[in-house]
Order: C-alpha cells, then structure tokens, then sequence
C-alpha cells in the first residue's frame, strides 16, 4: 500500500496539471480526510498531482476561493472542476 507523504507541487504546477485533465488534490500535513484519500488511492497516489496549501499561499487562496472562503481539504480536481472532501472512491475511479 502506498503510504508515503505524497511529493506536491506549486499551486501554479497544479492549475497546469489541471488544464491537463489530471486529478489535483490540494491537501495539507495532518489531515485525516486527506490521509483516507491517499491511502485508498493505493499506488494510483503517484498518479495524483498533491498540491499542500500549507506549503503555498496561491494554493490556499484557490481551495478558499472555490470554499466559499474555508479552506477545506481534501479539495480534488476532477475533470477541471473541483470537488471539496469527495469519496475516496469517486477520486481513485478518475485518476
């Protein structure tokens, strides 16, 4: 199973990835919603973009800016849109 810290990218990588079509998760250190996700992933994890809000304020202003101003985490997006805190299995079924 994949347990690793996921490796994250700027928020400006993530926006990019997501122009892409790839699955973005903006995440922060200890959240466990966020540890739920990367453990269901399983290997598929590598496959994800992990974008930390603690890590970047650009990224945190977005997850804000699509939160109606909260900074909720698990953000993931999905197809260019995102989704705040959705089932793991709706994520892994994307990615």
């Amino acid at each position: 199973m994949f347990t690793r810290k996921p490796a994250s990218v700027s928020a400006a990588e993530g926006a990019r990835a997501a122009g892409e079509g790839r699955v973005v998760v903006y995440w922060r250190k200890g959240c466990p919603f966020c540890k739920r996700l990367q453990l269901t992933l399983g290997k598929k994890a590598r496959d994800v973009v992990w974008v930390d809000v603690w890590a970047d304020p650009d990224a945190s202003a977005y997850v804000r800016s699509v939160n109606g101003g909260d900074e909720v985490v698990p953000t993931v997006v999905i197809g260019g849109v995102p989704h705040t805190n959705p089932a793991p299995g709706e994520v892994r079924a994307a990615v």
